[in-house]
C-alpha cells in the first residue's frame, strides 16, 4: 500500500509558499499518496491537480469549530491517510481535533524560532500537545527550543531543511536599478521583509552613519511598511539619508535583489533560517547577515558571506564596506551562496528526508 499524506496549508501566496508546495509535487512523483486540503482557488492548485495530487477546497476559518473539525474528522477516517501533516494556527488546532481517536501520525510545522513555552497553556493546543507525533522544524534553533520545553517526549522535534531549487532562480533577470531611483553606478545594498521589530530595521538604517559619503552605496528596503516616520526620523540623522530607497511591496522583489551587490539581513531574533536570504543566495548575491541562531549554518563566515553581531548598526556598516572594497572577495562569496544551497539546502534533500520521516512513522501504526 502506498504511503498517503494528507496536507493541510494555504498555497494561496505562490512566492512564499513554493518550497512546500514543490516538496509534496516531488513526493507524488515519488509515489507517494497525496491529499491536499486548501483555498480552491489557490494558485499552486493546477499544478497539484497535474502532478496527481488531490486537492480537496477546504481550509479551517476558526480553530475550534466543530463542523471544521468533523470535516477533517471524515477525511482522516475514510481516506486511509497514514500521516497527517500540519502547517499554520487553524490547520494545527483543528487537525489535532479532529486526529483525537483516529489512527493517523501527525506531523505539524515549525518555521519561527520562539513563543513556545512549556508553562502557556494554549502551546498544548498546538507544538505541545501530547498528540503530536513529529514537529518538522526548519533549523536546529527551532527544533531545539521545542525539546527545552517539550514534556511529552523529547524526541519529537526534527530538523529538516526548507530546499530550494537552482532552477527556480535561471530565469530571474536583474531589475534596472534607475528606474528605482539609484544611480547608474550605484553599489546596491538589499533587504527584504515586512515591517516588525524583529527585522532589526533601525539597526540597518543607523549604519548609514558609518558609511562614508563619497561612496555611491545605496540601501533598498524592499517591503510593506517600512517607510514610517520612525525610521525617517533615524535616517534624518544620517548624512547618508538620500542613499536609502523604500520601494515598498514589490512582485519583482526577486529583480531587485538580483540587481544587488549584496544582500543584507539586521533580524534580531525568531525567525528560522530566512527564506529572502536564500534567494539572494540561490540568485548568486553575496549575503551579508546577523548572526541569529535560526540561520546558523546557512552561511559559513568568510566562505559564502560575511556573519556579524545582530543590534550592532556599526558591524552592518563594515561587512558592506568589506565587500565593496574586495570585489573579488564579494563575488567569489556570491558563487559559494549559490553552491551552499545546491549542496545543502536543496529541494532534492528536502523531499527524501520527509519521505524517511513518513516512512518510519508509517512503520509505528499498529
Amino acid at each position: 500500500m502506498s504511503l498517503s499524506v494528507l496536507v493541510i496549508s494555504d498555497y494561496r501566496d505562490t512566492g512564499s509558499v513554493r518550497p512546500e508546495a514543490e516538496l509534496f509535487i516531488g513526493l507524488a512523483k515519488q509515489g507517494v499518496k497525496v491529499t491536499i486540503m486548501t483555498y480552491g482557488q489557490a494558485d499552486y492548485v493546477p499544478k497539484f491537480k497535474a502532478a496527481g495530487i488531490k486537492v480537496i477546497d477546504f481550509h479551517p476559518e476558526k480553530k475550534f469549530d466543530r463542523g471544521e473539525i468533523g470535516f477533517i474528522r471524515n477525511e482522516l477516517k475514510t481516506g486511509g491517510h497514514h500521516v497527517m501533516h500540519l502547517f499554520n494556527g487553524k490547520a494545527i488546532v483543528s487537525g489535532l481535533q479532529a486526529a483525537k481517536g483516529v489512527k493517523v501520525k501527525v506531523v505539524l510545522y515549525r518555521g519561527y524560532t520562539g513563543n513556545i513555552h512549556w508553562y502557556d497553556p494554549s502551546a498544548y493546543f498546538k507544538y505541545l500537545s501530547p498528540r503530536v507525533d513529529k514537529v518538522f522544524c526548519i533549523s536546529d534553533a527551532t527544533r531545539d527550543l521545542i525539546k527545552r520545553n517539550r514534556i511529552f517526549g523529547k524526541d519529537k522535534p526534527v530538523t529538516i531543511h526548507k530546499g530550494h531549487n537552482l532552477e527556480w532562480y535561471d530565469g530571474v533577470q536583474p531589475a534596472n536599478i534607475e528606474d528605482l531611483g539609484l544611480p547608474k553606478n550605484a553599489f546596491v545594498v538589499t533587504n527584504v521583509c515586512n515591517a516588525r521589530p524583529m527585522k532589526g530595521i533601525p539597526y540597518l538604517l543607523k549604519s548609514t552613519n558609518y558609511i562614508p559619503t563619497d561612496l555611491p552605496i545605496h540601501y533598498v528596503l524592499v517591503g510593506r511598511n517600512l517607510d514610517t516616520p520612525e525610521n525617517r526620523k533615524i535616517l534624518n540623522s544620517s548624512p547618508n539619508k538620500e542613499k536609502v530607497h523604500f520601494p515598498g511591496f514589490r512582485k519583482d522583489v526577486l529583480n531587485i535583489v538580483k540587481a544587488s551587490d549584496a544582500f543584507v539581513l539586521s533580524s534580531l531574533y525568531g525567525e528560522a533560517t530566512t527564506k529572502a536570504v536564500i534567494e539572494a543566495m540561490s540568485l548568486g548575491i553575496c549575503p551579508l547577515i546577523t548572526d541569529i541562531p535560526g540561520n546558523r549554518g546557512l552561511v559559513v563566515d568568510g566562505e559564502c558571506g560575511l556573519v556579524f553581531p545582530s543590534k550592532d548598526p556599526k558591524a552592518i556598516a563594515e561587512a558592506i564596506l568589506e565587500v565593496y572594497h574586495n570585489p573579488d572577495k564579494r563575488k567569489l562569496y556570491a558563487e559559494n551562496a549559490r553552491k551552499q544551497i545546491q549542496t545543502k539546502w536543496n529541494i532534492e534533500d528536502t523531499i527524501r528526508n520527509t519521505f524517511e520521516l513518513y516512512e518510519s512513522l508509517r512503520k509505528e501504526i499498529v
